[in-house]
């Protein structure tokens, strides 16, 4: 039997204090390495008390469980109590998602813009914030060019294309002007774009993260007051690598993770129908289940998907349609899941 966090986190569920507190309540983070089962905690400075009986609880029964493990339960921190910031142009939005990855390259900005599509299918009102200031694609993706209107009260206007309310400081400055700004100009330029438009009454609004975990993709996921977040990744193992790594910084901040989504999971001919996997195949969803984090879908590498995501125009393929109708479904659905009290997920 394979050890890993997954089995861990199981295992921890099952446990609770002398007064009915559950365990998970307070682990911070989980890791499974080279014959080390390591589990810290975190909580209050008035719950001490509770802390030791829980952290001495959870060593006690992994050290049972597990005797041929090295086993340490640590007490690291005092929790914080973080609130976040809610924008009055964001008051009107339900859901606010974050589609983020940890690289480049791996179909992130067509996947945002293909899963909104989805929602409006299925009845919901959808709005798309394009977060990458230096590489903005929303605009081609979604057959954009006029620049956005302004209210009398100063906020932007959303470009609506397709049904969907969009922006992106790709509709402010010419196209081919490249964005030679550092770092505190950037977040300000978010900021703004989260902040000073008039976002109206949305069901989710979704954000097409920047590629990376840095500050521009902190200071949004702290700020945004989000629902979730969702993870793109290609199958192969590089791109898998940094994938955890977006995981990792989304649990940091407490964000729940909705789901991983394996983008070119399968290269579908258009003459032959026949299936390729050039990039491997299964890496997104193995990983989902190694980190205890739901899996939404796999999605092909389609020339139609490519095509229109170049034109600005909606696929047409039911089939791939269908791909992502079932993991915009999926996310919102966890959504749900983690409101009436699921585990917050912790790697």
């Amino acid at each position: 039997m394979t050890i890993n966090t997954k089995l861990i986190r199981d295992f921890l569920t099952t446990l609770t204090s002398s007064d009915g507190v559950s365990v998970m309540d307070y682990v911070t983070s989980i890791d499974v390495n080279d014959s080390k089962i390591q589990v810290l905690f975190e909580g209050n400075s008035d719950q001490l008390k509770t802390l030791e009986e829980i952290r001495a609880l959870c060593e006690s029964a992994l050290k049972k469980q597990y005797p041929d493990w090295q086993i340490l339960c640590a007490l690291v921190a005092e929790r914080k109590n973080k609130k976040q910031q809610t924008f009055e142009s964001l008051r009107g939005i339900k859901h606010i998602i974050a589609v983020a990855s940890g690289k480049g390259g791996v179909g992130k900005s067509t996947t945002t813009v293909n899963l909104g599509f989805a929602l409006t299918r299925l009845g919901y009102n959808v709005g798309i914030l394009d977060a990458d200031i230096y590489g903005p694609s929303l605009p081609t993706m979604m057959g954009l060019s006029d620049k956005p209107d302004v209210t009398a009260d100063k906020k932007l206007l959303p470009a609506m294309a397709h049904g969907i309310a969009c922006m992106s400081i790709g509709l402010l400055i010419p196209a081919d002007t490249p964005m030679v700004w550092r770092g505190p100009m950037v977040q300000g330029a978010l900021m703004q774009l989260l902040k000073d438009v008039a976002w109206g009454e949305l069901d989710v609004l979704l954000i097409d993260m920047p590629p990376g975990t840095g500050d521009v993709q902190l200071s949004l996921a702290q700020q945004a007051s989000l629902s979730g977040a969702v993870i793109i990744s290609t199958p192969q193992d590089i791109a898998l690598i940094d994938a955890r790594k977006g995981l990792a910084m989304f649990d940091k901040v407490e964000v729940p993770i909705l789901g991983i989504v394996e983008n070119m999971s399968v290269f579908m001919c258009s003459n032959c129908g026949h299936e390729s996997h050039i990039f491997s195949h299964g890496g997104a969803k193995e990983t989902a289940a190694q980190l205890g984090v739901p899996f939404l879908g796999d999605i092909p590498l389609t020339l139609e998907i490519r095509q229109c995501a170049d034109a600005g125009q909606v696929i047409q393929d039911e089939s791939s349609m269908q791909a992502y109708k079932q993991a915009a479904e999926s996310m919102l659905a966890n959504i749900d899941r983690y409101a009436k009290g699921a585990p917050r997920i912790k790697l």
